[in-house]
């Protein structure tokens, strides 16, 4: 018996260690607030259609207008002007002045889309988004097309500079043509017989 108590010595300190401790309780599980009352969304009718519904013609609109030849758009422009001013309608027009491209056209386009973004009519609320885009894209190609008419101006004056250059360069060669011709230079050894 005392080999087996023997055997039993090493297990006893966890036996009873485990027989002196008490099972803890689980950590109390933290209260939830019910959450507040959420008040039901008043349901209210819509009196406007939406940007995309009233977009969405207009875009179909600048489509078929980019079909169109110059003397198409102008007809267009002009038949245009006789209606009485609506936002959709200075859209229309701005669209139209975007391609037509004549002088100071692509200002008078941004001048109608941006009276168009800052207007306080109804009508003009939801095309508001759309008038920004369209006065912004004007306001870049003029940005470009002032670009390209400075680079026009570069390359005509370098273009002019090199005409001028090689003109200068003709000149000394028909100088260079016209000098007489030198005598070779005589050897030494010919002169002393």
């Amino acid at each position: 018996m005392t080999t087996r108590l023997l055997s039993l010595l090493p297990v006893l300190p966890a036996l009873l260690l485990g027989a002196c401790m008490t099972p803890t309780p689980p950590p109390p599980q933290p209260a939830v607030m019910p959450a507040p009352p959420v008040a039901p969304l008043a349901q209210t009718p819509l009196t406007h259609v939406s940007p995309q519904d009233e977009a969405a013609p207009l875009l179909a609109y600048h489509q078929s207008l980019r079909r169109m030849q110059q003397g198409e758009l102008l007809k267009e422009l002009s038949g245009l002007s006789l209606q009485q001013s609506t936002p959709k309608l200075s859209l229309q027009i701005g669209m139209i002045l975007m391609l037509t491209r004549g002088s100071g056209d692509l200002a008078r386009a941004q001048a109608q889309f941006d009276s168009v973004a800052s207007s306080s009519e109804q009508a003009a609320q939801s095309l508001k988004p759309l008038a920004q885009l369209l006065s912004s894209h004007c306001a870049e190609a003029r940005r470009l097309s002032e670009h390209n008419e400075k680079l026009i101006a570069q390359l005509k004056e370098n273009q002019r500079k090199t005409d001028q250059l090689n003109d200068m360069l003709e000149g000394l060669k028909a100088i260079e043509r016209n000098l007489p011709v030198r005598p070779p230079p005589q050897s030494s050894s010919q002169g002393g017989r």
